[in-house]
C-alpha cells in the first residue's frame, strides 16, 4: 500500500523553489510546529547500519551565533537565520556504539538483546576492518549529509528555505561549542529561516545540466 502525500508536480514544484539561500529575512521565525517536524527529519534520517553516527547542535545563542560568523567567512546566514544548525560527526565510533544501537533497538521493537548478537558482531567487525579504504571519521561523515539532505527537502516541503555551508573553520566552531569534550566533531552547517524580499538570488533560474546528461540506464 502506497501513501502518497504529493503529487509528483508538487514534489518538482518544491524543488524549484528551493534554493541555496543567501539573505534571509531576520524578522521571521521558524514556528515551534515547524521547527519540530524539522528537527524530527534529522532523527528519522537514515544511516549506514542503523548507527546513527552523529549528533545535530541548534545554536539559539546570538552571542555565540555573532562569535561563530567570524570563523564563517563573515556569512550574514549563521546569525540572520532563524535556525542554525551544526551538523556533527560521533567520533572513534566503535563496539561501545554497537552495543548502546542494540540496546535501543532491542527495547524498540520488543526483542531480546541477544537475537541481535549477530547483526552486532557483524557491525563491529565493519568497524573494526572497514573493507574500503576509508576512515571511521570519513564514514560517519558520509552518513551526516544523508542526514542534511533530509533537512533541507523536509524544510523545502515545508515552505522555508536553507542554506548548507562548508565555509567555515571547524576547528574555531569545535573549540566555541566545546565539540570534542562531547566527543564531536562538526561537519557542516545548515542555516534555515525565511529568505528575504530582496534576496535577488531567490528567483534566478536553476542551473543544472539535462536530465539524460546526469541521469543514466542499464536496461
Amino acid at each position: 500500500m502506497t501513501n502518497v502525500l504529493q503529487t509528483p508536480d508538487q514534489v518538482i514544484q518544491q524543488l524549484n523553489w528551493r534554493y541555496a539561500t543567501k539573505q534571509f529575512d531576520p524578522d521571521r521565525k521558524i514556528s515551534e510546529p515547524i521547527w519540530a517536524a524539522l528537527e524530527k527529519s534529522l532523527v528519522l534520517s537514515p544511516s549506514s547500519f542503523g548507527l546513527q553516527p552523529w549528533k545535530f547542535f541548534v545554536v539559539r545563542n546570538p552571542v555565540l551565533r555573532q562569535q561563530l560568523k567570524e570563523h564563517a567567512w563573515g556569512q550574514a546566514q549563521v546569525t540572520d537565520a532563524s535556525h542554525l544548525v551544526v551538523l556533527t560527526i560521533k567520533k572513534d565510533v566503535g563496539a561501545m556504539e554497537v552495543d548502546q544501537f542494540i540496546e535501543r533497538m532491542a527495547t524498540v521493537r520488543q526483542v531480546p538483546a541477544e537475537t541481535l548478537d549477530g547483526y552486532g558482531g557483524m557491525v563491529k567487525g565493519f568497524l573494526a576492518e572497514p573493507p574500503y579504504p576509508i576512515t571511521m571519521d570519513n564514514w560517519a561523515t558520509r552518513q551526516v549529509y544523508v542526514a542534511l539532505g533530509f533537512l533541507m527537502y523536509s524544510a523545502a516541503a515545508l515552505g522555508v528555505d536553507t542554506c548548507p555551508m562548508e565555509g567555515f573553520s571547524q576547528d574555531k566552531f569545535n573549540e566555541l561549542l566545546q565539540l570534542p569534550k562531547q566527543g564531536y566533531s562538526a561537519v557542516v552547517l545548515c542555516a534555515a529561516g525565511y529568505r528575504a524580499d530582496d534576496d535577488k538570488y531567490a528567483d534566478l533560474p536553476k542551473v543544472r545540466y539535462a536530465t539524460e546528461t546526469v541521469v543514466g540506464y542499464y536496461d
